[in-house]
Formats: structure tokens, C-alpha cells, sequence
């Protein structure tokens, strides 16, 4: 107890960030559980191929936001320092990489979009669904990256508002819309899939649009210009392929592997198709401030290393990880109280309901596990420099173990649905083990600036 820190701004300046964040990817979550509930009232099939297609659009954001983690690792250590000039050239090397690699993703669904649904499902029934979808969001992966990248940086230099703001008006402009295209109210035409499709775009767009105008007109920390997207150096671009770059590729590795999942879970069915999408929608929503600790662990982490306080970094990762566990189990109970009503919402088959029921249990038990292990690998290890072992842990535990057994236990032995799920999902309590050694050795401190 000794250890932990007694300071109330701490506490104060970790929960404000850490709820702020929530609140914005709850609203984020929200966009997507709105396209779920309102098609799976319109039709299962609608929903099976959207939740498919949507793997493309959890890849890309796996794309954008490890490259904003990337830039938030070393930008959070200038800001510690209080020094903007560097932020703005780390800034501009996370933009361009962002935006290419989602140029490439656009060019990919744009040109073979059948192709693409085939490599995650083999339900011919749900392919087109998904095609239609695909073929109008992809017009959004540009405007989401660059929205995303500014919000990033803003992120990494402790205004975390103005994310929330934007994100809960995309949602309420999504809901309006998905209610009106969808079926086809307040005469506008019953466009189902394309509906939704045409109503995240739009949301999309203000997210853009709003992203630019506070950057560009707003913001006083950074007053980021044009001319700072273009402020590319060298050595700057050096920095971020050798601290920045892990944790894009351990994002991406992972955005990989759960569209390698779905592709898994696409050929047991269609119900395990549409109770998979449930479960794991539900668990989005429900495990959002376990997910929010880690960005507010990365940047109090990455702070405390660019000032050069050790006493903070070592009182700090001990204080934190208390507050993990029990998020986590408070995240837990939350889901497992939540799951019956939220899943008799959607107009699914029996089958259906109840595979969805078994999927929740078992996310209730790893719940608790991702609370812990995904902040303190995430969250302090990386914020404290050491992204190279973050990288290299998830590639272990991810494609050497989980991905593995899966595909034996769903292609080979047959196993029912849920011992590939819970398979799936084992990696979130292995990890663990892990995450508690790394962290209380403290070899992870690396100082990132200049």
C-alpha cells in the first residue's frame, strides 16, 4: 500500500481521461450496436452480412488507431516536456502513414469486394449483403483516418473532450438516419443495408468535418496548421519506425487476427455469424472504460517518463493496476447482469439467442482478464517505451496459440461453437501472467524524445 499513490490529482486527471474516452468509444460502439439492432429487426441476413463486412471496417480502424498509438507513445513523453514543436513533426509522419495504408484498404474493397467477403465467410446467402454495404463505406476510410489522427494527437496531449462531443453527435445523427433509410420513414425510400451503409457515412463525414475545424480554428495547445502535415523530417520519421511502428503493426497483427476470427466463427453458420456479432457488440459497449484505462494509462505513463519522475512511473503503475482488476470485475458483472435483456432486443432465431447467451458467459470470464492484461501491456509498458515487447507478445500469444487451436478445434475436431469461442478468447487471461511480471520488474522504461 506503501507504494500507492496518495495524490488526488492523480486519480483525479486518470478518471476524468479515462471516462471522457469511455463516454467517446462508447458512442463509437454505439454507432455500430445502432447498424446491429436496427437491421437485425429488418432481417438476419442484413445483419450476418454487415457484421461480416464490418471486419474490413475493425481492420482499418485497427490501422488508424495503432498509428495514433503510435504517435501518442512518443508524443505523450514530448508533452511531458511540455514541447509542441516536436509533436507536430511526429504528428505529420502518424498522418501519412495513416492515410496511405487506408488509401491501400480503399483501393482493395473498391476493386474486389467480393473477394474480400469470401476470405471472411462461405455463407453464399450473406455475401451480397455485405458487398452492398461495403461498396458505400468505403468512400468513408479516408475521412475516418484523417478525423481519427487529429483526434488522436489531441488525445495524446490531454484534451480528450472534444472526441466525446464529436462522437456523440455522429451517433445521433446515425440513429436519426438508420431509423429513417433503413425502413424507409418520413418517406424516405426503404433502402435497408444500403441505409445503414449511407447513414455511417454521413456520420463519418461530420466526424471529419468537425475534426478539422477544431484542430484548424480551436485548439490552442498545438494550433496545428496545413503546413504541419507537411513538416516531415527524417529523423522524426526514424523515431516513429523504431517506437511508433511496433505498436501499428501489433494493432494491425491484431485487427488480422479478428477478422481471421470471423472468418472462423463465418463457417460454423449463420447463427454463429449473428451470435458472435451480438456477444461481442454487447461486450464493446459494456467493457468500454477497461478499454479507455489503457489510452489514459499510456499517456500518464508517458508523462511521467518525459519529465524524468521514476518515483511517479513506479507509484503510478502500481496504483493503476489495482484499479484494473477492479474495473474488471466490475466490468464483468455489468455484462453478465446485462446480457438477457440487450440480446432479446434482436430479432434472432432461438438458436440463435441462445449461443449468443453462451458467447456473453464466457466473455463475463475473460472480461476480467482483458481489463488487466490490455492496460498494463497497452497502457504502461508502452507508454513507458518498451513497444517492441508489446509487439512481440501479442504475435506469440495470437497467431502461435489462439489462432491455432482454434481453427483445429472448429476445422478438424468439430468442437461445438462455444469451445471455439472460449478458444478465442483464452489469449485475454494467458496474457495475464505475462503483463503481471513485466510490469512490476520496470525494465520497460525507454526515453523516446530528443
Amino acid at each position: 500500500m506503501k507504494m500507492l499513490v496518495r495524490d488526488r490529482k492523480f486519480y483525479r486527471d486518470f478518471f476524468t481521461m479515462t471516462m471522457t474516452i469511455a463516454l467517446q468509444n462508447l458512442i463509437v460502439y454505439g454507432v455500430n450496436l445502432a447498424d446491429n439492432i436496427m437491421l437485425g429487426a429488418y432481417s438476419e441476413t442484413a445483419l450476418s452480412g454487415v457484421a461480416i463486412a464490418n471486419q474490413v471496417q475493425f481492420l482499418l480502424q485497427m490501422v488508424v488507431t495503432g498509428t495514433a498509438s503510435g504517435m501518442g507513445v512518443i508524443i505523450s513523453q514530448y508533452w511531458g516536456k511540455r514541447q509542441t514543436e516536436p509533436i507536430k513533426r511526429v504528428f505529420a509522419v502518424g498522418f501519412w502513414i495513416s492515410l496511405s495504408l487506408s488509401a491501400i484498404m480503399s483501393a482493395i474493397v473498391w476493386f474486389v469486394p467480393y473477394g474480400v467477403m469470401g476470405l471472411l465467410t462461405n455463407e453464399q446467402s450473406i455475401i451480397p449483403a455485405g458487398v452492398e454495404y461495403l461498396k458505400i463505406m468505403v468512400f468513408s476510410y479516408l475521412m475516418f483516418s484523417i478525423s481519427n489522427s487529429l483526434l488522436g494527437v489531441m488525445r495524446s496531449v490531454e484534451t480528450v473532450r472534444i472526441g466525446f462531443y464529436i462522437s456523440l453527435s455522429t451517433l445521433l445523427i446515425n440513429i436519426c438516419l438508420n431509423y429513417t433509410l433503413i425502413y424507409g420513414h418520413f418517406g424516405a425510400p426503404e433502402l435497408g443495408v444500403k441505409g445503414a451503409a449511407y447513414a455511417t457515412l454521413t456520420s463519418r463525414a461530420v466526424e471529419f468535418i468537425a475534426s478539422i475545424i477544431y484542430c484548424r480554428f480551436i485548439d490552442k495547445k498545438l494550433k496545428l496548421r496545413i503546413k504541419d502535415v507537411f513538416a516531415l523530417e527524417r529523423s522524426y520519421i526514424a523515431d516513429f519506425m523504431k517506437s511508433g511502428v511496433p505498436l501499428l503493426l501489433s494493432n494491425v497483427s491484431w485487427g488480422v487476427a479478428m477478422s481471421v476470427q470471423a472468418a472462423i466463427l463465418g463457417r460454423l453458420g449463420a447463427s454463429g455469424i449473428a451470435a458472435s456479432s451480438i456477444a461481442q457488440t454487447l461486450f464493446q459497449c459494456t467493457s468500454v472504460v477497461a478499454y479507455a484505462t489503457g489510452d489514459a494509462a499510456r499517456v500518464m505513463t508517458g508523462m511521467a517518463v518525459g519529465k524524468g519522475d521514476m518515483k511517479k512511473v513506479r507509484s503510478g503503475a502500481k496504483t493503476m493496476q489495482l484499479m484494473f482488476l477492479i474495473i474488471g470485475v466490475l466490468t464483468s458483472l455489468v455484462l453478465f447482469l446485462v446480457r438477457k435483456p440487450i440480446i432479446s432486443v434482436y430479432n434472432a432465431s432461438a438458436e440463435t439467442a441462445e449461443l449468443a447467451n453462451i458467447f456473453v458467459l464466457i466473455l463475463c470470464v475473460t472480461a476480467i482478464g482483458t481489463a488487466y492484461e490490455m492496460p498494463c501491456l497497452t497502457g504502461i509498458v508502452s507508454g513507458g517505451g518498451d513497444t517492441n515487447f508489446v509487439f512481440f507478445n501479442d504475435i506469440v500469444f495470437m497467431w502461435c496459440i489462439v489462432l491455432p487451436l482454434s481453427a483445429l478445434s472448429a476445422f478438424y475436431f468439430k468442437f461445438p461453437p462455444a469451445v471455439t469461442f472460449a478458444l478465442l478468447k483464452a489469449d485475454q487471461i494467458l496474457k495475464c501472467f505475462v503483463a503481471i511480471v513485466k510490469v512490476n520488474r520496470f525494465k520497460w522504461v525507454r526515453v523516446l524524445t530528443r
